[in-house]
């Protein structure tokens, strides 16, 4: 049936390099040469079950890898001076199968010797078949196990996908990062919550298609062939997307973060930052100066709190706000920029809202030295006023000359030693309502960039700045008091 296994081998005395790639098997060229040494075959498919049966999947077959007589039936072994494998041969005998493929119970016909060439030759494929059913299918049983153990890999897949993607997202500073904590909207922002913003991104979405960019040259007018069609001017390439230069530009305006701190957040050049906060800077300007926040009597009467009993006919209550600054070195910007009241270079604005608390006017901003007086009439309200109106203005505003409506402002002493009790009456009825527009004040300053010491560099979008923190105001909070909500 096969080569006897009970030969035994001797040492050559003139050995090869030979041996065989086998596990358990110790043949090699240094023994006598009653074994012989075979390459793999040529043919893929032929070599790929010379390799499943032997069991080395991660073979590398090199010119000197063989495999000895030994895992071979002997009528696969051409005898001669040379031998030769016969075509299609298959190494079948192993340890492991104790280099024997009859089965356990033998039959009788097969316990009976006979000579060699008496045997079919049928037998091979046959052995082969019971060594190695390659016609056989799975149990459908199998199948079912396969199919659940995919089903539970893609599962696994799946969880490891979902883990990735929040792990980028938390790598990466961007709106979608904080969606779901409207704590975080509100710290980085100033709006109230995630629906609050996108509520205000799909209102100046469809002007974004219009956004003019700073640090974009403008188009050069060139003579050109008539022949020749001027190529259109290219867009420039975004770093972020323009939800999240928002997102950019108002954590600047509440965090008052530096530049280069932004940069390394939002993984972009400091110059990049640079360009994206005047940019949208400029553009909010533009786009929410150019709605009318001026309202009409007829609109203040239909919001007027009812707080304001006596004071129904107020258009506008009006307070200055200041702003430390660096001080510059020139003396004479000094002189002009300190400020008494701050002890401290200020820059000074004035601030109106309306009775139930939006903001209607913002000034340009003055050097601190200026009076609450003369910023009044330098602002430009005047002429915004009518004699049917009504204004509410703190001690500073001594403003009645210069107003065609009534002025709303607490009385003085003068020289009296004590207010008499209508006048302080008066004076808490007036400080009760004027607070309003001090929690208004309060609210643009809780943007950190007006709280702390603004930078000369920026002093050339200081106005547009603070012009559009005032005006977010309105869309970023909700009412002053809770309860005009439900009057209004």
């Amino acid at each position: 049936m096969a080569l006897s296994r009970s030969v035994k081998y001797q040492i050559r005395d003139n050995p090869n390099s030979d041996f065989c790639c086998v596990p358990q098997c110790a043949m090699s060229g240094k023994l006598n040469s009653c074994v012989s040494f075979h390459h793999f075959p040529k043919d893929e498919t032929l070599r790929k079950v010379w390799i499943r049966n032997v069991r080395r999947e991660n073979l590398v077959i090199k010119r000197t890898t063989t495999v000895c007589s030994r895992h071979f039936i002997d009528t696969d072994v051409i005898p001669g001076g040379r031998r030769r494998l016969k075509e299609g041969a298959v190494p079948v005998l192993f340890a492991w199968n104790n280099y024997s493929l009859l089965p356990a119970r033998p039959s009788v016909w097969e316990r009976t010797q006979r000579p060699e060439d008496e045997l079919p030759e049928e037998m091979d494929v046959e052995l082969l078949l019971q060594c190695h059913d390659y016609d056989g299918k799975p149990e459908p049983s199998a199948l079912d196990m396969a199919c659940e153990k995919i089903e539970a890999q893609q599962l696994v897949i799946e969880e490891l996908r979902k883990r990735l993607n929040e792990v980028t997202l938390k790598q990466s500073f961007g709106l979608e990062r904080f969606s779901a904590s409207d704590d975080d909207i509100r710290f980085y922002t100033r709006f109230a919550s995630y629906q609050h913003f996108q509520a205000f991104w799909r209102q100046i979405e469809p002007a974004t298609r219009r956004i003019v960019r700073v640090g974009t040259r403008a188009p050069t007018l060139t003579t050109t062939a008539p022949d020749k069609a001027a190529d259109p001017p290219r867009r420039p390439n975004r770093c972020l997307p323009l939800i999240d230069e928002l997102f950019l530009f108002l954590v600047y305006l509440s965090l008052g973060l530096k530049e280069k701190d932004l940069g390394d957040r939002f993984n972009i050049h400091q110059s990049t930052v640079s360009r994206i906060i005047k940019t949208w800077v400029n553009f909010l300007y533009t786009l929410l100066g150019a709605i009318g926040v001026w309202m009409s009597p007829e609109a203040i009467r239909a919001t007027m709190p009812s707080v304001f009993g006596k004071y129904s006919d107020t258009q506008v209550i009006i307070d200055c706000t200041e702003m430390r600054c660096q001080t510059p070195s020139s003396l004479l910007l000094q002189s002009e920029l300190f400020s008494q009241y701050k002890s401290h270079t200020t820059l000074k604005g004035m601030i109106g809202v309306s009775p139930h608390g939006a903001v209607t006017f913002v000034s340009s901003l003055f050097s601190g030295s200026v009076s609450d007086k003369e910023l009044f009439r330098q602002s430009g309200i005047i002429p915004l006023l009518d004699k049917d109106m009504a204004v509410m203005v703190d001690k500073g505003f001594r403003v009645d000359e210069l107003v065609p409506c009534k002025v709303y402002r607490p009385p003085f002493l003068s020289k009296k030693s004590q207010l008499s009790h209508e006048e302080v009456l008066v004076t808490q009825d007036i400080a009760r309502l004027r607070i309003h527009v001090e929690r208004a004040i309060r609210r643009i300053k809780e943007n950190k960039l007006f709280d702390t010491i603004i930078p000369l560099t920026i002093a050339g979008s200081i106005n547009q700045l603070f012009a559009v923190a005032c005006l977010l105001t309105n869309y970023q909070n909700k009412p002053l008091v809770k309860a005009w909500a439900k009057e209004s």
